[in-house]
């Protein structure tokens, strides 16, 4: 009789808690990104050099991207955002190393992630409108749907869980199977559909993360409307003129 296809067998164990191989790989991940941030951080020049350069524009992009998407400044969203991004286009990519599954074809790494967004959800949107402006957003526009709310902000985060597992799983599933049966060389193409998959997985994943978070800051507020002049700021009408003086 066969296990779950979603059970994993534990590598080793620190004390009475399995570490697996997602987990490892996941570490990995952390480990190359804390490094990376490290070494390109140690010799920031006015004049970047082509890495310095094209990181530049890696966070402007996401900047763009945030203040077209929240319509706010994006330094306090920028960190949390764009190390989501990076690491589930690493942790989808990692799939092109023979021998690794990638940690977002595990539905507990996306769990993970889902949490996070879930919960950052809630932190930025108590910071922008406090506790019970925050709560109040449950019911709008009416009490009657403080339920539905509700739900609402499980379920989708549970969608952002779902999405990615599923695509990023039936993306490792194919790949093994055509390579299995084909040979090494035929299953290219769908590797680097797989790669072009993990990179729009990742920013679907991220850019939902950023509607959310936006939803939560922003949602309920109206833009501020011009005030109408008063009757006695008006200029005055210029006096008319007398047909009979012309």
């Amino acid at each position: 009789m066969t296990g779950s296809p979603l059970e994993i067998t534990p590598l080793f164990s620190i004390g009475p808690v399995p570490v697996t191989a997602p987990v490892v790989v996941t570490w990995v991940i952390i480990a190359v990104l804390a490094l990376f941030g490290i070494l390109l951080t140690r010799r920031l020049a006015l004049q970047p050099s082509a890495t310095q350069a094209v990181m530049e524009g890696v966070v402007e992009t996401i900047d763009d991207q945030i203040r077209d998407t929240m319509q706010a400044d994006p330094a306090t969203y920028r960190s949390l955002i764009g190390t989501i991004f990076i690491f589930v286009l690493l942790a989808n990519w990692s799939s092109l190393i023979p021998g690794i599954e990638p940690p977002t074809a595990h539905i507990e790494t996306d769990a993970a992630l889902a949490f996070i967004v879930f919960i950052a959800t809630i932190a930025y949107g108590i910071r922008a409108r406090g506790l019970g402006g925050y709560l109040a957003t449950f019911a709008e526009p009416s009490w009657v749907m403080i339920p539905l709310n509700v739900v609402e902000q499980i379920t989708r985060t549970f969608s952002l869980l779902v999405r990615l597992f599923g695509n990023v799983m039936s993306g490792v599933f194919v790949v093994g199977i055509v390579l299995s049966l084909a040979g090494l060389l035929v299953p290219i193409p769908l590797m680097a559909l797989d790669l072009l998959t993990g990179a729009v997985q990742a920013y679907i994943f991220a850019i939902l993360a950023t509607v959310f978070i936006g939803a939560a800051v922003s949602e309920g507020k109206e833009p501020p409307r011009p005030e109408t002049p008063r009757p006695e700021a008006l200029p005055a009408a210029p006096p008319a003129k007398d047909a009979s003086k012309g």
